[in-house]
């Protein structure tokens, strides 16, 4: 592999086709994670216990959280929503949210009986257009939901700015921004609530799960929505030195973590600093390569913030293609190269659509990076090889496709 920050010279055209089909996204997993998972069967605790209480420790530290400390949950959907239960959020609340995102971030919000408003996105950063909130912002917004899209950081100064003059809350959408930098700070480390992802795809998992940071005293609410509204959890109930006695203070929800996941957890923290460096490894020589085609826009990483580079977002040019994006992806596929699509976008979809009545135009930024992405494999076990295979397709595509 290559050092941090090195890239070599992009030779392309020579290579044989891909005999094995190269995986968009697997996990990595390896025997100190798989001596963790053991250790935790043979032990007395598989439920939220010891090493889910000692995860939550090391997160909160990683992201310098408020407290030094974070929630652990079984997805990044259940932080959204607990988010949303402890601010109160409820029947004639607005919430904003970015339309070009995963379902969840909007689902929530239905979940809690608001209503989900849809904004468009910056056409560099493909994250939440704070100039787009505004316009959309009403006496009923309660919160602003900006999602770090693909890992780089949403406009949080701008957003703050909005919050202090309207006077709504953030909750962060973090599943792609572990490790994630804004302005020097990581994503994670302000008083407003954040929720990560831990699915098997992300830069750090433990299969499923997620995690929520914030202040302590909004965590210590979410904590108590996050386990059926007792004020007692497992491990202070069982433990030689707890109680059984406990009492239901909210109709909370069953969205803890095991310590079965928290076992992976706390082996790929450790590991996420070189994961990380692998990643950027990978999106500097991808950059490189496509930088000079005028039929492929790369994605960017803004001045003074650092992604988390959990998705590499190739946007074709189709006026320089005879080729359109769904077929460029099968092409792909028969060279056995896999590929995704990061977003569908929200107002495109069926329900969305239907009960709002948005149309398919409502969100030109979001509809058209939409029309043109194509999520290229990144993650820390691509060989130097596999990269170089992914860039040879994909100029070679181009090259074949050229109007």
């Amino acid at each position: 592999m290559l050092a941090s920050g090195e890239s070599s010279p992009v030779v392309r055209g020579r290579r044989p086709g891909r005999s094995v089909f190269l995986n968009f996204s697997p996990p990595c997993i390896g025997p100190e994670e798989i001596a963790e998972v053991i250790d935790t069967l043979r032990s007395d605790w598989i439920t939220t216990g010891p090493k889910t209480k000692a995860f939550e420790a090391q997160f909160g530290a990683y992201v310098g959280a408020p407290g030094g400390t974070s929630l652990m949950l079984n997805s990044c959907t259940a932080g959204l929503h607990v988010a949303l239960a402890t601010l109160g959020v409820g029947p004639g609340d607005e919430v904003v949210v970015p339309s070009l995102t995963f379902a969840a971030t909007a689902n929530v919000v239905e979940h809690v009986g608001a209503r989900p408003v849809l904004a468009d996105v910056r056409p560099d950063t493909l994250c939440l257009d704070p100039d787009a909130v505004a316009a959309v912002l009403s006496p009923a917004t309660k919160v602003v939901m900006p999602v770090h899209y693909a890992g780089h950081p949403a406009d949080l100064d701008a957003l703050d700015a909005l919050a202090a003059r309207h006077g709504f809350a953030l909750v962060e959408d973090a599943a792609h921004a572990a490790p994630t930098h804004y302005r020097g700070r990581a994503i994670g480390s302000r008083p407003n609530m954040a929720a990560f992802s831990f699915y098997a795809t992300k830069n750090l998992t433990t299969a499923e799960g997620g995690a929520l940071t914030g202040d302590p005293e909004l965590l210590q609410r979410a904590r108590v929505l996050g386990l059926h509204g007792m004020s007692h959890d497992a491990w202070r109930r069982f433990d030689k030195a707890g109680s059984w006695a406990y009492d239901i203070v909210a109709p909370g929800f069953k969205y803890n973590m095991t310590d079965i996941q928290a076992a992976l957890g706390i082996h790929q923290l450790r590991k996420l600093a070189g994961f990380h460096r692998r990643r950027r490894e990978v999106v500097a020589r991808y950059s490189q390569a496509f930088a000079a085609s005028p039929a492929l826009e790369p994605p960017t990483e803004l001045p003074d913030v650092s992604s988390s580079w959990h998705l590499y977002v190739l946007r074709l040019r189709p006026e320089r293609l005879t080729i359109g994006r769904d077929a460029f992806i099968e092409e792909l596929k028969a060279r056995n190269i896999g590929s995704s699509v990061h977003y569908r976008p929200l107002h495109m979809m069926s329900y969305y659509a239907e009960k709002y009545g948005y149309e398919p135009e409502a969100f030109p930024v979001a509809r058209d990076a939409f029309e043109r992405m194509i999520s290229l494999p990144l993650h820390p076990r691509l060989s130097d090889d596999d990269v170089d295979d992914v860039i040879d397709a994909v100029l070679d595509l181009v090259e074949r496709h050229t109007a």
